[in-house]
Parts: C-alpha cells; sequence; structure tokens
C-alpha cells in the first residue's frame, strides 16, 4: 500500500484458528522441531468494535474493520484475504473515526455506504511466543476466551461465549506452522469453522456461493478479480492498472453479444477502461523506452533522451494514475459496481458465452483490413476482435480457441504498442530537435520500432490460420 499517511503500515499474516472446548488444557510446546525456547507474556484484554456496511458487504467477502484497543497493537486493523491461511492487515492509529486510508483500501466494496458498528468482541487473551536460537518470534500461539455480541435487530444484542486457539506464524515457515497445528489437534482441539471471529459472531459462511450457470459464474469471478484489482490500482502496486483493465475487458467480453439489454454497462466499462488507458499506455511506453535504451550500447545513447522519453511517460503515468482514482472514487463509479452486482443476482437466463458471435466479428475484421485505407487501424481492430474471442472463448472453457486467440492478441498487441511508440518518438524528436538536442537516437528507436511491426505482421497470416483450424 502506498500510505498518505505515514503511519498506516501494511503487513502480510499468516493464521491458523482452532475450536476447542472451555475446559482443554493448553497444549504444551516441548520438543517441537526448531522452538529453541518458549515464553509466556503477559495477559492481555482486547475489545474490538466491528465497522460494516448495512448489508455486511465487508464480512461477505471475508474482509474486517476493527477499532481495537488493549494490547501492543491498538489502533484500526483491516483485514483482507491473500490466500489460504493468509491475510493482508493494514493498520493505522487509534482515533474516533474510521481512517480514510484504510476506508480507500475498500472503497470499490463499502462505495458510498455508511459505516457503522455491527458487534463488539472482548478478548481475554494469554500468549506463548515460540522463539528460535536466535531469540527471533517463529511463531505466537493465543488462547483466547471471547465474549462477543452484535448490533442490529436480527441478533438483538445477543451475547456469545467461546473459547479458541490461534496459531500465528512470525519468522517460522509453513512446516513449523503444519507441526504446531498437529500438536494442537492432537489435544482436541479442531479446525475453526469461521475464518474471524467476526464471522462466527455474524454468522458469516466461510466461502460464498457462486452462481450455478457457468455465465453468472464467470462474471461473478471477474467481478471479484475487479475489486482485487482496485485495490490494488490505488496502492499503486506493480502492473495494478494493466490487470485491472484487462478484467473491465473480461467482462465486456462476457456481456457482449446477446446480452443486448447491458448496454449502459457496457458504455459506462468502455469508458472507465479508457480512462485507466492513459495511464496504462503511459507505463506501457516508459518500460518499453527503458527496454530499448538498456540494449543500446552506451555510445548510441545520446542527450538526454532517457529523461525524455522514460521519465516523461513516468510522469504521464502518475497523471493518469490520479486521474484513475478520481474516477474510482465518484458515484458514477459505484453505481457501475452495483449494477454488476445487480446483474449476478439476477435470474438466470439462457446466456452462453458469444464464441460464435466474436469469431464472426473477428473473421469480418479481418476481411476489412485487406482494403482498409489505414493499415494499422484496421489491424487494431483484428487485434480488439481477437482479444473479445479469447476472453469468451476463456469463459466457455474453450481452451484451445482462447489460446490461439491470445496468441493473435499479442502479436497484434506489439504492433499497436510499435505504432503509438513511433507516433510518440517523431513528437520527442521534434521536441529535442527544437531544444537543440542530438536527436540520433530516436531516429534508431524508430527504426526498432518499424522493424518489430513489419515482423508481426508477416507472423499474422499464420497465427490466423491456426486459429480458423482450432473453430
Amino acid at each position: 500500500m502506498s500510505a498518505a499517511d505515514p503511519n498506516t503500515c501494511a503487513y502480510r499474516e499468516v493464521e491458523r484458528k482452532f475450536d476447542v472446548d472451555a475446559s482443554a488444557i493448553s497444549p504444551s510446546f516441548d520438543a517441537i522441531a526448531g522452538v529453541a525456547g518458549v515464553e509466556q507474556l503477559p495477559a492481555q484484554i482486547l475489545t474490538a468494535v466491528y465497522f460494516d456496511t448495512p448489508g455486511h458487504d465487508l464480512s461477505a467477502r471475508r474482509v474486517t474493520l476493527r477499532r481495537r484497543t488493549g494490547g501492543p497493537d491498538a489502533g484500526w486493523h483491516l483485514k483482507l484475504p491473500a490466500g489460504p491461511d493468509t491475510r493482508t492487515e493494514v493498520r493505522a492509529p487509534l482515533g474516533p473515526e474510521v481512517p480514510d486510508d484504510l476506508l480507500d483500501v475498500v472503497r470499490a466494496i463499502v462505495r458510498d455506504r455508511p459505516l457503522a458498528p455491527v458487534a463488539e468482541i472482548r478478548t481475554a487473551r494469554s500468549v506463548v511466543v515460540l522463539r528460535d536460537d536466535h531469540r527471533e518470534v517463529l511463531a505466537e500461539f493465543c488462547d483466547d476466551h471471547v465474549t462477543a455480541s452484535a448490533d442490529g435487530p436480527e441478533h438483538r444484542q445477543s451475547e456469545q461465549h467461546w473459547r479458541e486457539w490461534e496459531l500465528e506464524l512470525g519468522c517460522g515457515d509453513l512446516a513449523l506452522l503444519d507441526r504446531l497445528s498437529n500438536r494442537l489437534l492432537d489435544t482436541g482441539a479442531g479446525p475453526a469453522g469461521h475464518a474471524s471471529k467476526l464471522a462466527r459472531v455474524l454468522g458469516t459462511p466461510a466461502v460464498a456461493a457462486l452462481p450455478t450457470d457457468r455465465l453468472h459464474r464467470a462474471l461473478a469471478r471477474q467481478i471479484e478479480h475487479l475489486l482485487v484489482a482496485d485495490r490494488g490500482v490505488r496502492a499503486d502496486a506493480d502492473d495494478a492498472v494493466h490487470q485491472m483493465r484487462v478484467t473491465i475487458r473480461r467482462i465486456r467480453s462476457l456481456l457482449q453479444g446477446d446480452y443486448k439489454a447491458d448496454a449502459p454497462l457496457l458504455d459506462e466499462l468502455k469508458e472507465l477502461g479508457a480512462v485507466l488507458g492513459v495511464a496504462r499506455d503511459a507505463e506501457v511506453l516508459a518500460q518499453r523506452y527503458q527496454q530499448a535504451l538498456d540494449e543500446l550500447a552506451p555510445e548510441l545513447v545520446r542527450g538526454p533522451v532517457r529523461e525524455r522519453l522514460v521519465g516523461g511517460s513516468l510522469r504521464r503515468y502518475q497523471i493518469g494514475r490520479r486521474r484513475s482514482l478520481a474516477a474510482m472514487r465518484s458515484p458514477r463509479y459505484f453505481r457501475l459496481l452495483d449494477g454488476l452486482d445487480d446483474l449476478i443476482s439476477a435470474p438466470s437466463a439462457a446466456r452462453s458465452a458469444p464464441v460464435d458471435i466474436a469469431y464472426r466479428w473477428l473473421r469480418k475484421s479481418v476481411k476489412a483490413a485487406k482494403t482498409a485505407a489505414d493499415r494499422d487501424a484496421a489491424l487494431h481492430r483484428i487485434r480488439k476482435a481477437a482479444k473479445r474471442l479469447r476472453y469468451a472463448a476463456a469463459a466457455a472453457n474453450k481452451t484451445k480457441i482462447a489460446r490461439r486467440a491470445k496468441a493473435i492478441q499479442t502479436l497484434l498487441g506489439d504492433h499497436q504498442d510499435s505504432v503509438v511508440s513511433r507516433a510518440h518518438l517523431i513528437q520527442q524528436a521534434d521536441a529535442a530537435a527544437a531544444a537543440d538536442e542530438d536527436t540520433f537516437t530516436y531516429g534508431l528507436l524508430y527504426a526498432h520500432e518499424a522493424d518489430l511491426a513489419a515482423r508481426s505482421r508477416a507472423v499474422l497470416p499464420r497465427a490466423l490460420r491456426k486459429l480458423n483450424r482450432a473453430m
């Protein structure tokens, strides 16, 4: 996470939870391979108030937002799923209101819905620290006696009591976590029936059910990918803008064809992709120029060409990303996400991924390219048609067709990047000449890009024949 607030920190947390009887005897950690020392810490009393939307949107996606007092890590905690037994925890200092930085991380889930307390959980915690020969913390064992109450009329402020054990990995490895888990299981504990204390209080299922029909299920998965990519863009994670654009294209592909009633959603997705495209195109140019310049002999890189090409592209990326974030914090974006959710929850219709429709569009684009006045634009249309076919075929589990379409998309993607790069190189070379700078390197890069485009065009007919055979 790129923290606007320097006090906001993110951690990777690997832990396992276990259900245990109230009368169970805490396990001994003697003779555990790799554990050199065991230390009992003072008891802790923790109080956490959990926040969510009225529809429990965070909890439904296994995300928790809490304000904790007591213990060494008092403050605001946002926990996000990050794989089996793993979550990313983002922390912010204790304060009366939900920190903006934490809220922005899950803005695509929360949107403009209000947040309010949904539960209070009080924990009497006993902690045992397991250390290695260097006194580093391998893992922590927590014995928790929990008292919890949920807010809301459906829960009627009922109070719950239970005991659970928790193992949290420090610098140890997963093999150690397995050994420790087996020790707990041997003493009578069982794997926890819920992903978190809050899930147990609210009765949230461990895994949300996906739609039963194939198309709705594919859409649901892509929408979840979109929410994850959204967080990546907000954190300025590597390749996040690209991943978000790819997911938008996949969703558009699934909605095209016989989803004619969803034209407004398609228009909004297209507009969002275009906004993200400003940052993505600049990012591609920066990477492309960096690689090309690194491959040239030092004596061939003349003048401030690297600053103009790479530095200038990176600055445009940041401008584009700021515009993207502005769009992603707008009511218009939230309504788009609402519309996608409504589509998933709507009754299933007899629809299928439009593979044949996408293939016909590709064939039509190939035919039109033969007589097109603007060859580059025509090839770009073939690329977009191949991309649409790839995503439709992937959703229909037609892997060979998807693979062949991806090969065409990649081939013509390189061609289109070359088209954009050459236009930009001419523009930058003119600016360099006006500043009385050496333009020799710009010519070398232009020739390299022109050669790459020619190679892409030469290979295209063979790639199209392979796709035709796959169809």
